[in-house]
C-alpha cells in the first residue's frame, strides 16, 4: 500500500495513520517532543495495542473525558465517534446518562451539550446528502 506517509519512519507513519482514522480528518506530519510522543507512542502504539477495539477505546475516553469536564476535546471526539459508526446517536445519549450519575451532572451536562451538537451536526449532513442524491441529474 503506498500512502503520503511512506517516507516517514514505520511508528510515525502508524501513528499518523490511526490519527486520520481516529479523528476522522487529514492529519500532516509535526515536530518537536510533544508530536512525536502524541503520533508515534500515543497512536503508534497505544491505540494500535490488541485486546481492545477503537470503540472501546472511544467509550472509555468520552467517559475520562467527560468526568474530567474536557468539553473542548469531547467536540472532536463525539463527532469522530458519529462519523467512524463506532457510536450512534442512542449510544451517545445513554454514555451521557451514565455519566451524569457517575461523575456529576455539571460534567453530565457538558457531554450533553457536545453529544447533541454533534448528532444534529450529523443529522443536519445526511439530510443535505439525501437531499443532494434525490436531485434530477
Amino acid at each position: 500500500m503506498s500512502g503520503k506517509f511512506d517516507d516517514l519512519p514505520e511508528i510515525r507513519r502508524k501513528g499518523l495513520e490511526k490519527m486520520e482514522q481516529v479523528y476522522g480528518f487529514e492529519m500532516s506530519d509535526g515536530e518537536g517532543d510533544f508530536f512525536r510522543y502524541t503520533a508515534d507512542h500515543l497512536f503508534g502504539e497505544v491505540w494500535n495495542r490488541p485486546g481492545l477495539s477503537d470503540r472501546d477505546r472511544r467509550l472509555l475516553l468520552i467517559g475520562l473525558l467527560a468526568g474530567k469536564g474536557y468539553a473542548d476535546v469531547l467536540g472532536i471526539q463525539v463527532p469522530a465517534a458519529l462519523a467512524n459508526d463506532e457510536l450512534d446517536a442512542r449510544a451517545l445519549r445513554e454514555i451521557v446518562i451514565m455519566v451524569c450519575h457517575y461523575a456529576g451532572w455539571p460534567d453530565g451536562a457538558k457531554l450533553n451539550a457536545v453529544v447533541e451538537d454533534a448528532i444534529g451536526k450529523a443529522e443536519r449532513q445526511a439530510e443535505r446528502a439525501r437531499a443532494k442524491d434525490a436531485e434530477p441529474s
